[in-house]
């Protein structure tokens, strides 16, 4: 059950409210640097998880990277401190000024996801009269066994360079006397579990990749394996902390490295997703047909995961110990559906005014939300 640190002040707070329990954080994040350390690996933060400011400079005061996916994240992380060397920038779609502004800037590398971008890259920097630092994304085909909306190394997923372009970007990457060869950068998916398994084949894949370029002398000096690393929804108190050792000695047993070849990774819902919990109040329970329904001040517009692609969260009443177990489907106030926060809970009886938790949210939560139905969107309210 979560506990607030000063819970008279929570009591007076509006709701709803993103609640971050800034103990844990600090401690997540020690225990990654920890193990980066142990199996000497380099983190870059995956900031699209959290952008949070509080957040971004505890993590770069720990001397992590960060991995961004838009020019906005890179604007926001360099605002914050974060050094430009340190931070990689994926995605799909990078926009011409988005990719000029990385460049002027400096920063470490530029993931590419297509044979496509390696050029477009090519010709901004040819027009700047600049070198580009880039690392190939490369589809390694391995089966992330996750849900699908976050599956992306698969030959139908929209990311990275299909294996049977290996080549074509080889000779792309010899014509471009404006770009600089860093690394190759894979990523299958994320909220893996199947730690040593999972991460295994990917190791496995990345090798057989690596062998390719380096057989046809273009030397593979970073490799990025990207993120993944899943955290505990259904128990958030009993696994607060993510198993980083496993997942950073998985990699390391399973990929061997040449010398003067360096690992990198990207984790992101691993680092922020039990440090946050979403706090809202009930509005009232209604009596149906079939069902009962919980009807929360909060919903979509703040937690978008459950109607985006079913996820799961635990649900709390904070305020009803003691009382008989009944069941409910807690929804939402926005004017869809799709606003079901979760289907058949067991929870005490619970009644109008009740504080509920709903936890795990650190990952995917805030920065997914809106002010849809003109709701105004969830606070963050700070445990120190």
């Amino acid at each position: 059950m979560l506990k607030f640190k000063n819970p008279e002040r929570i009591a007076t707070l509006e709701t709803p409210f993103w609640y971050y329990d800034m103990d844990l954080f600090r401690r997540t994040v020690d225990a990654m640097v920890e193990a980066s350390r142990k199996y000497g690996i380099t983190v870059h933060y995956s900031i699209k998880a959290n952008t949070e400011k509080r957040l971004v400079e505890i993590i770069k005061d720990r001397g992590i990277g960060i991995d961004c996916v838009s020019g906005n994240e890179v604007k926001w992380s360099i605002v914050n401190g974060v050094e430009p060397a340190g931070i990689v920038f994926a995605g799909v779609g990078k926009s011409d000024a988005e990719i000029v502004y990385a460049m002027k800037v400096g920063i470490g590398s530029f993931n590419c996801e297509s044979l496509e971008e390696l050029e477009i890259i090519e010709s901004l920097a040819a027009k700047e009269g600049m070198r580009a630092n880039v690392s190939l994304r490369i589809n390694p085909e391995v089966d992330a066994k996750t849900h699908k909306f976050i599956t992306t190394g698969l030959e139908m997923d929209k990311f990275g360079i299909p294996r049977r372009f290996i080549q074509k970007a080889i000779d792309i990457l010899r014509k471009c006397p404006h770009l600089t060869f860093k690394g190759l950068h894979f990523h299958i998916g994320s909220q893996i579990t199947d730690v040593e398994n999972v991460f295994a084949n990917e190791c496995r894949s990345a090798k057989a990749i690596i062998d390719i370029f380096e057989q046809e002398g273009i030397m593979v000096e970073n490799v990025d394996l990207g993120g993944g690393l899943g955290i505990d929804y259904h128990n958030p108190d009993s696994h607060a902390i993510p198993e980083f050792d496993l997942w950073f000695r998985t990699l390391r047993e399973n990929l061997p490295l040449r010398l003067g070849q360096h690992l990198h990774v990207e984790p992101g819902r691993s680092v922020v997703g039990q440090c946050v919990s979403l706090i809202s109040r009930v509005i009232l329970v209604k009596e149906g047909e079939k069902k009962n329904f919980v009807i929360l001040d909060t919903g979509m517009n703040d937690l978008l995961r459950p109607a985006l692609y079913g996820a799961y969260h635990k649900i709390e009443n904070l305020d009803g110990k003691g009382r008989e177990l009944r069941l409910y489907d807690i929804a939402g106030p926005i004017c869809e559906s799709a606003d079901v926060l979760a289907e058949d809970r067991v929870l005490p009886e619970t009644r109008r005014g009740d504080l509920i938790a709903i936890r795990s949210t650190g990952a995917y939560g805030s920065v997914m939300s809106s002010s849809y139905n003109m709701r105004t969107p969830a606070y963050s309210v700070f445990s120190d």
